[in-house]
């Protein structure tokens, strides 16, 4: 197999800071890198002008990239009407920052879409979707969801009822093995038209889980991203491992992007673990055993 997309690394896997995390990235190997953007240091509202360019030209000097930027801003993701706008503007300063730092995609959660499409939250899903995709379209960038909580076939509908393709689809074929046990393979043929961003990840499904237990739903829970971290690392129902111990099968994950000619990065995601460089070290080296 001849894979040569580029490879990404999520700094804040590292657990350092963003400064000592892109080093480190630079170290292990990496092409470029993802950054949540949403509080802290990254904040779009408290990143000054001059910091900005302070950052791009530290990520430069280090002869990265920045793949996309994480705005995933938790909570029921998009599915509270009521809050939704203040959500939305968020959203569209991260991806503001996302353009000014030289990349075009921001990585988000936004909620499971429910299976009544007459329902008061799919209603405020949509809205919020069609206007975040209408302002990413009109940047030339896309916000991109993360596959995991429901099925590719299902999120693909939801897709295909938006306006326009400005919010797309981040692809991480373990949340799927972990969560609703859908085949990565299939869901990279059927998500094809919309696949902007990936990550790079390995798990297993040790038991069946409702997937609002672990992505929360209104009216049932919110999404944590501390809780999910501890529920992959207990194994409980479902565990995050490093690259090739887990049930994602990479030959044919990396197959069926090279089949639908994905060009993207490849971003390792380390959530759980004990030695996350290490991990994060031996994934790039993964990722390269399949170029030819």
């Amino acid at each position: 197999m001849n894979l040569n997309n580029k490879i990404g690394v999520i700094v804040d896997s590292f657990g350092v800071g963003v400064m000592e995390g892109l080093k480190k990235a630079k170290e292990v190997g990496a092409d470029g890198v993802q950054i949540y953007a949403v509080s802290g240091e990254m904040d779009p509202a408290t990143l000054s002008p001059t910091k900005r360019k302070e950052l791009l030209s530290y990520i430069d000097g280090l002869g990265l990239e920045i793949s996309a930027l994480c705005g995933d801003l938790a909570g029921h993701g998009f599915q509270d009407a009521e809050a939704n706008p203040e959500k939305i503007e968020k959203s569209k300063r991260i991806l503001d920052l996302a353009v000014e730092l030289g990349s075009s995609v921001v990585t988000t959660h936004i909620g499971i879409v429910p299976d009544d499409r007459s329902g008061r939250i799919y209603d405020a899903m949509q809205r919020a979707c069609d206007e975040l995709g209408i302002y990413a379209k009109s940047m030339n960038a896309y916000f991109a969801i993360e596959t995991g909580p429901e099925p590719a076939a299902h999120l693909k509908s939801f897709l295909d009822t938006l306006s326009t393709n400005g919010v797309s689809v981040n692809f991480d074929p373990a949340n799927m093995v972990m969560v609703t046990g859908d085949d990565p393979v299939e869901g990279v043929k059927l998500l094809k038209d919309y696949l902007v961003h990936t990550h790079v990840k390995d798990g297993k499904r040790i038991r069946p889980v409702d997937p609002r237990d672990v992505y929360g739903f209104l009216g049932y829970g919110a999404m944590d991203h501390e809780k999910i971290a501890e529920m992959a690392a207990s194994g409980a129902a479902f565990e995050e491992v490093p690259l090739g111990e887990g049930k994602v099968d990479f030959p044919a994950y990396f197959a069926a992007l090279q089949e639908i000619g994905y060009g993207g990065y490849l971003t390792i995601e380390r959530e759980v673990g004990s030695n996350p460089e290490q991990d994060i070290r031996k994934a790039v080296d993964f990722i390269k055993s399949y170029r030819g």
